[in-house]
């Protein structure tokens, strides 16, 4: 959002980075959350305008964008507060650190 949006006190720190990663061919890559993000943020305040131009641009300094994925954000909100154990089925929650996984 610092990329995008108005003067900020992290918008030349955050330019600096992405020049740096750039030239130094450090691959970036971001999530499908920063595009919600965006699109919220500048619905919120009526600057659609400015919707598809930053789509664009954080597509075009992305070398990936990784999908928001529902277990994902099930293990974010647990971490988030604190919740150590799931119940599920799906084997996957078994090789996360911290997280439990109750089937039976």
């Amino acid at each position: 959002m610092y990329l995008v949006g108005a003067p900020h006190p992290h918008k030349a720190d955050a330019q600096r980075l992405v020049e740096r990663f750039a030239v130094e061919r450090i691959s970036m890559v971001t999530d499908a959350e920063v595009f919600q993000e965006v699109l919220h943020r500048y619905a919120a305040i009526g600057r659609q305008h400015a919707i598809r131009p930053a789509f664009d641009w954080l597509l075009d300094i992305a070398d990936e964008v990784f999908p928001v994925e529902l277990d994902a954000l099930h293990v974010a909100v647990m971490l988030r507060h604190g919740v150590d154990r799931i119940m599920s089925f799906d084997a996957g929650f078994d090789n996360l650190r911290g997280i439990s996984r109750v089937s039976d």
